[in-house]
């Protein structure tokens, strides 16, 4: 049988249905979470990785832009933001916002991902003009802006309908909405660690209508906090269900949490076991979302290297530079918040999968020789 790699025969009724190609449910999905049988679930989510993608594993050149970190939301994971009444606070200019995007282009990136914190102390206009003054400047780089979260605030701070919002954005040049903020959906969890933050069914309703306008969207997830098994399956579920109504979630990135620097630094946070089996339970459950990306910045290269035998088929990106919000979580050294193009293409090459550098909505740019 194609599953006698199974140590745990359990697990045999869900290597039959993952064969055939059939939709996992929620059972299933805590059952796969609960398996001591790592070999075997990664197995089981690198089947269904090679038939989706094949040996290509997806890579780009982007820059990490965070405006501000300004932030009246209290999120407990987070070491980024900052109140109006703490020290340590900035709002980059927009002419700074244009020199970043200058340094990341001359650089050879295609792709600005700017998200940053809720200031109450911006007109909207300041996001328009920054988006609008980059997208002139250089009307060849991707601007992947804004979480639902920030969407959400924009609605209710500055009076807008969501279709107004997303409207006046796409207009001013985002081009497509990163997946943060979705943290976990599950809402007695979700109230412990933010409170204060947009709700679920809100969030997915936000996506819904992000991709209405024809704007595509990633989905996160962050797990390794206080959150259960069952808050992870359900969290997977309902993007599933989402996907399955709107179609525009293009990938799906699970955030491992990283405790310095929050208010929960006495939790020790996801371990590599943990964090290759929630690869791996991404691939197999999201089974209408064709990316799972393996997000180096919070896994470390070495995991997210190993990772791409788990399910992920996406390495993120070099990352020239910038992004006070990515260096908050990141778990390589301090000050090795980079990875050129070579360091990329060479780590997936050695971990038998064939790089290919792509844009934002996964057209391929270079394929390069795999081993």
């Amino acid at each position: 049988m194609m599953n006698d790699f199974l140590l745990d025969r359990a697990l045999d009724p869900i290597a039959e249905k993952v064969i055939a190609g059939e939709r996992l449910s929620f059972d299933e999905g805590v059952t796969l979470f609960r398996s001591d049988d790592l070999h075997g679930v990664g197995r089981l989510a690198d089947m269904v990785r090679r038939r989706k993608n094949g040996r290509a594993t997806y890579f780009n050149v982007n820059r990490h832009l965070n405006p501000t970190n300004y932030c009246y939301a209290d999120c407990k994971f987070c070491g980024f933001f900052v109140k109006h009444n703490q020290p340590g606070g900035y709002t980059h200019s927009v002419e700074e916002c244009v020199k970043a995007a200058r340094e990341a282009w001359e650089k050879g990136a295609t792709e600005l991902h700017i998200v940053g914190g809720l200031n109450t102390r911006l007109p909207f206009s300041y996001f328009t003009d920054m988006l609008s003054a980059i997208k002139s400047e250089f009307p060849g780089l991707h601007l992947k802006a804004f979480t639902m979260v920030e969407l959400d605030f924009f609605g209710s701070f500055y009076k807008m309908t969501d279709e107004e919002v997303i409207e006046k954005l796409k207009s001013a040049g985002m081009d497509s909405c990163p997946g943060g903020g979705a943290e976990i959906f599950a809402e007695s969890t979700r109230e412990k660690i933010c409170t204060h933050k947009t709700d679920s069914n809100r969030w997915l309703d936000l996506s819904g209508k992000v991709h209405k306008a024809g704007i595509k969207t990633n989905a996160t997830m962050l797990y390794g906090h206080i959150e259960s098994i069952e808050d992870r399956v359900d969290h997977l579920i309902r993007l599933r269900e989402q996907q399955d109504k709107s179609g525009g979630f293009q990938c799906f990135i699970p955030l491992a949490f990283y405790p310095p620097g929050s208010q929960l630094s006495h939790l020790p946070g996801p371990s590599g076991i943990d964090s290759l089996k929630t690869i791996a339970l991404s691939r197999l459950m999201l089974d209408n979302i064709d990316h799972i990306k393996a997000y180096w910045v919070m896994l470390g290269k070495r995991i997210a290297q190993t990772a791409l035998h788990f399910g992920a088929n996406d390495f993120d990106g070099t990352i020239t530079g910038g992004g006070e919000l990515m260096e908050s979580y990141l778990v390589e050294a301090r000050n090795d918040n980079e990875a050129s193009k070579e360091e990329i293409v060479n780590l997936i090459i050695e971990a038998g999968f064939q790089p290919v550098e792509r844009d934002t909505l996964y057209h391929p740019l270079r394929e390069f020789a795999a081993a």
